[in-house]
């Protein structure tokens, strides 16, 4: 498959040769976020000449991957998938994955980041709802040994009980398991409601979010009125921290908006006190007077 075809499935336009030479060295400004980096053409055009990766996921092996088995992103299932191998390295290490994790991913896609946590020795159980995507990570980890896919909507998923065979055994090297994934932007307030609570399973949860969503999880001062209950139940379950954006142009089909990086450090059950559920732990912080009182 030749550059100009991959190209035109993202509708970039396509790049003569002569205009390749010039525009390899040529930098895109990206103003909001401060720094230079290529525009997604030019690194589509710069990998085609052999460049090396640390990963082979890149522009190239993603869009071939879906190209094979005919699939497309599918815009209700909010699918945007991870065109730049080195994100899924940072995502990775941000949650600091080595040899004997258990780590669950969410939304697997293709597999680009499912192959990282899987080269840096974690076991993976990945849940995914989209069917086709899920026989097609399957298939192209088939021999690892190391993964488990599970075709599932993770908001309606029995998570506990799949984990709790595999959270202490011989596979993981510690008592409690990580969350790792870039998760349809769609479903984050679910995701973190399922997960924040689970700090007997999980000792840390990294999700790639919507750059909005992901400053005022973090960054939202008690005394002001981005201050919502969502950040009362963030900071109740765990300890969050912001750690990178991540340009929208780093993603297939392009989102209207760009993403970044939270790690949520969870707190142990006995750091809190008891929540019969988060039903109620919502009701309890709309109905607190302090809660009033600021807004």
């Amino acid at each position: 498959m030749n550059p100009s075809s991959l190209c035109s499935v993202q509708t970039f336009p396509p790049i003569s040769q002569s205009a390749l030479l010039y525009r390899h060295r040529k930098l895109a400004h990206d103003s909001t976020a401060g720094v230079r980096r290529r525009a997604p053409y030019l690194v589509c055009a710069e990998r085609s000449k052999g460049a090396s990766m640390r990963s082979a996921d890149d522009y190239h092996a993603t869009l071939k991957a879906l190209k094979s088995k005919g699939r497309f992103p599918r815009k209700s299932l909010g699918q945007h998938y991870m065109l730049n191998s080195e994100i899924n390295d940072q995502l990775a290490g941000a949650a600091g994955i080595e040899q004997g994790d258990v780590v669950l991913e969410i939304g697997p896609g293709t597999g680009s980041l499912t192959n990282v946590l899987l080269n840096s020795g974690a076991f993976v159980l990945a849940v995914e709802k989209d069917k086709h995507m899920a026989a097609l990570v399957s298939e192209r980890f088939s021999s690892s040994g190391k993964l488990k896919v599970l075709t599932e909507d993770i908001v309606k998923c029995h998570v506990r009980s799949h984990m709790s065979s595999l959270v202490g055994s011989t596979y993981s090297k510690s008592r409690n398991a990580k969350v790792v994934a870039n998760i349809p932007f769609n479903i984050s307030t679910d995701v973190i409601k399922l997960f924040l609570p689970m700090g007997d399973i999980f000792s840390e949860v990294v999700l790639l979010l919507q750059e909005e969503t992901a400053v005022r999880l973090v960054v939202s001062s008690l005394r002001t009125p981005e201050y919502r209950p969502i950040n009362v139940f963030v900071n109740f379950y765990s300890e969050p921290e912001y750690k990178f954006k991540v340009p929208r142009t780093n993603f297939f089909p392009q989102p209207n908006v760009d993403a970044a990086v939270v790690s949520f450090k969870l707190k142990q059950p006995s750091e809190y006190p008891h929540v019969s559920s988060t039903k109620s732990f919502f009701s309890m912080v709309l109905h607190s007077p302090a809660y009033a009182v600021m807004h």
